[in-house]
C-alpha cells in the first residue's frame, strides 16, 4: 500500500529538534553544526533510523507500517481533547491519506502514506496534531515535511497496542456504502488487494501472512541485531531456528532499526496452528539470548550463513 524507502545508516537519535543556536553542534552526534546538519534546508530528508524507539509498541508499530494490510489501534493521548471522541491509528486510509476526521470528529491517522520525511514519528505527531484541529470529515492527503515539532512519543501515552486485523477495509466508512455505487467499487478494489493476514499467539510483532504461493510468517524483534544474530545462530546449530514442521527460516529484513525474521509456511495450515510453535521458539531465543559464553566457530559460520540471507526492506 505505501512505497518503501531504502533505509540509511544514521547516528540520528529519537527527539532531535532545533536549537536557538544554528552555530552549536547538532544534538544528532554527527560533529557538524547544527545548521549544516538538521538545520540544513534538506534535514526532513535525513533518516532516524529508530522512528519509534522507546516505545512498547515499537514492533507493532514497525510491522503496520510496513506489512500488515488492514488493522487498526485505538490511542490514547497524554492530554486528552474535548470534541474527540476516539482516535484510532490504521494501516492504511483510503488514497493512502495521512489523517482523516469522522463526522463525530473521531480520528484516523495513517501509517502507510504518500509522502513522509526522514522521521516517521514527527510525521504521524504533525498528522494527529493538524487532525485535533481540524473539522469534522476532513482529510489530510499528506504531512508537510517539516525539521521541527512534537513527535508521536510526546503525543500518545506508551502502552502496549491492542490490534485488530480486519480482512476488509469496511472500517474506513460510516455507513454501508449504496450497492453498485462508486464508494462501493473502490472498496471491492481495496479489498482485493488485502493478503490474509493473522496476529500469531497475540505475540507482539509477529504475524501470518498468505502471500498466495506461500505462507509467511514474519517476526519484528525488539533486539538490537547483534546480540539477535548471535542468538539466531546459536539456535541453528542446535537445529532449533525453524518453527517445527512445515516451516522453513529463510532470512531476514532490516526495518526503521530493527531485525524482521521471516519463515516459509506450510500454507496448509491454520494461522492459529503456528501458536504453540512460535510460542516455543520465543522460549528458545529467549535462552539463547541470556547466554553471555563467546561463539564457537559453528556458531560463527551459522552467524555467518544467516547474515547472508539478510536483505534490506525497500
Amino acid at each position: 500500500m505505501s512505497k518503501k524507502t531504502k533505509e540509511r545508516v544514521s547516528t540520528v537519535p529519537s527527539g532531535v529538534a532545533a536549537g536557538d543556536n544554528p552555530r552549536r553542534p547538532c544534538p544528532c552526534g554527527s560533529g557538524r553544526r547544527y545548521k549544516a546538519c538538521h538545520g540544513a534546508a534538506d534535514a526532513a530528508e535525513m533518516i532516524v533510523a529508530r522512528p519509534f524507539e522507546g516505545l512498547l509498541a515499537e514492533t507493532e508499530l514497525i510491522a503496520l507500517r510496513e506489512f500488515v494490510p488492514s488493522a487498526t489501534v485505538p490511542l490514547t493521548l497524554q492530554q486528552p481533547v474535548d470534541g474527540v471522541p476516539s482516535i484510532t491509528l490504521a494501516t492504511v486510509l483510503p488514497a493512502a491519506a495521512a489523517a482523516l476526521t469522522r463526522s463525530d470528529r473521531s480520528i484516523l491517522l495513517g501509517m502507510q502514506v504518500q509522502t513522509h520525511s526522514g522521521d516517521l514519528s514527527r510525521d504521524l505527531a504533525a498528522a494527529l496534531e493538524w487532525a485535533l484541529a481540524a473539522e469534522p470529515s476532513s482529510v489530510l492527503p499528506v504531512v508537510g515535511r517539516a525539521t521541527e515539532g512534537k513527535r508521536f512519543q510526546d503525543l500518545v501515552v506508551n502502552e502496549p497496542f491492542d490490534v485488530t486485523v480486519h480482512d476488509s477495509f469496511g472500517w474506513w466508512l460510516e455507513a454501508e456504502p449504496e450497492p453498485g455505487s462508486e464508494v462501493a467499487l473502490s472498496l471491492e478494489r481495496a479489498n482485493g488487494a488485502i493478503m490474509p493476514t493473522a496476529r500469531v499467539a497475540d505475540l507482539p510483532g509477529v504475524y501470518w501472512v498468505d502471500a498466495g504461493e506461500k505462507a509467511h510468517l514474519r517476526w519484528v524483534r525488539p533486539e538490537d541485531e547483534a546480540p539477535l544474530m548471535a542468538a539466531l545462530a546459536r539456535l541453528s546449530v542446535d537445529d532449533e531456528l525453524d518453527l517445527g514442521d512445515g516451516s522453513r527460516y529463510v532470512g531476514s529484513f532490516r526495518a526503521h532499526g530493527r531485525l524482521v525474521p521471516v519463515w516459509d509456511l506450510d500454507r496448509d495450515a491454520h494461522p492459529s496452528e503456528w501458536d504453540g510453535p512460535a510460542k516455543e521458539f520465543a522460549a528458545r531465543l529467549e535462552k539463547a539470548l541470556a547466554v553471555d559464553e563467546p561463539m564457537t566457530s559453528a556458531q560463527r559460520r551459522a552467524r555467518d550463513g544467516i547474515l547472508g540471507r539478510q536483505f534490506t526492506l525497500r
